[in-house]
């Protein structure tokens, strides 16, 4: 990743076009953006988009991936680029850290109880205190991964119950649903946590990992980047969790920007700028960083996140999931 390029958030319909060596984004109100190719990490589609064969050559000669969200926030996909930075030695060290139960299962158990504890960190609270200590008993005894999300996913329902009591009646989750979610609290998660997916996978897109090589997911979802889904998981209530909880307490999220049916929520137009505008403005802020002596954004952090695993694969150093410390 480099600090010169960034992230392109598409949230309207669009045409995408090459222009000789930049991108030419064509909005419905016949206005038009030129992007130079060298000032994009990455582009994220929250709505329909035509790309045709020049564009796409053009992304993919320089290794620009394309997020694809659908209308509810689910992550339909990726246009990747065909050639990546992997690397034999370490896709046989992550192969086999992977392939090792013993190894697999301890990082397992580590991303599920700091993302748990990232949660509690997320709201604020000790509600959630016998929950964590449930979990960590569960996870103890927890011989696979199946096991392990099982004792996730009771947890997670604990703190969407405690979520919950901070949110608007409108607001409120009821319970986590998906594909599609049934209202408007679960369609901004899905968004957000997709977005968070996204951002994961562009990271291991920078190092010499394979995405779909994972340690907690691996059993349990054979479409998506595995890697990308494990790692993802300690960021999502920096996100998710703590987004939302802001946004109700500043009343930044109207009814409007959100369009319900019988059983299903997505964003509006209106909405989806909003939302994604909170996204970029969390993924710009900046903390001290302990270690490297200087401040890094949280979009970085992610970065920094895949790079553990790079180093646990060619130095064996001992892998600890992101956790805040401010």
């Amino acid at each position: 990743m480099t600090a010169a390029t960034r992230t392109y958030w598409l949230t309207e319909p669009c045409r995408i076009r090459r222009a000789d060596n930049s991108l030419r984004i064509e909005r419905p109100d016949d206005t038009r953006v030129h992007i130079p190719i060298t000032d994009i990490r990455d582009l994220v589609l929250f709505d329909h988009a035509d790309v045709n064969t020049a564009a796409f050559s053009l992304l993919n000669h320089h290794n620009i991936t394309v997020h694809v969200l659908d209308h509810y926030g689910n992550y339909s996909g990726a246009l990747t680029p065909a050639d990546d930075m992997s690397s034999a030695p370490v896709l046989r060290s992550q192969s086999a850290l992977t392939s090792n139960s013993e190894q697999r299962l301890a990082i397992a158990r580590s991303l599920v109880h700091t993302t748990a504890a990232n949660v509690i960190w997320a709201l604020d609270t000790n509600l959630l205190a016998n929950p964590l200590e449930q979990l960590t008993e569960q996870l103890a005894e927890a011989s696979d991964t199946e096991q392990i999300m099982g004792a996730e996913g009771n947890f997670r329902r604990s703190s969407w119950e405690v979520l919950d009591t901070m949110l608007p009646p409108w607001l409120r989750l009821n319970g986590r649903t998906r594909r599609p979610p049934t209202n408007a609290g679960n369609a901004f998660v899905s968004y957000v946590n997709s977005v968070t997916y996204a951002r994961m996978v562009t990271a291991l897109r920078c190092t010499p990992l394979h995405p779909s090589l994972g340690f907690l997911h691996a059993d349990t979802d054979r479409r998506r980047n595995t890697l990308a889904l494990d790692l993802a998981e300690p960021f999502k209530p920096l996100f998710a969790e703590r987004i939302l909880r802001r946004a109700a307490a500043q009343k930044t999220l109207r009814k409007s920007d959100f369009e319900s049916d019988v059983g299903r929520a997505s964003l509006s137009n209106e909405g989806r700028k909003k939302v994604s505008e909170l996204i970029r403005t969390e993924l710009s802020t900046t903390v001290h960083h302990r270690s490297l002596h200087r401040k890094v954004s949280y979009e970085e952090l992610i970065h920094l996140e895949a790079l553990k695993i790079v180093r646990l694969c060619l130095e064996d150093t001992p892998y600890k999931p992101f956790r805040p410390w401010w």
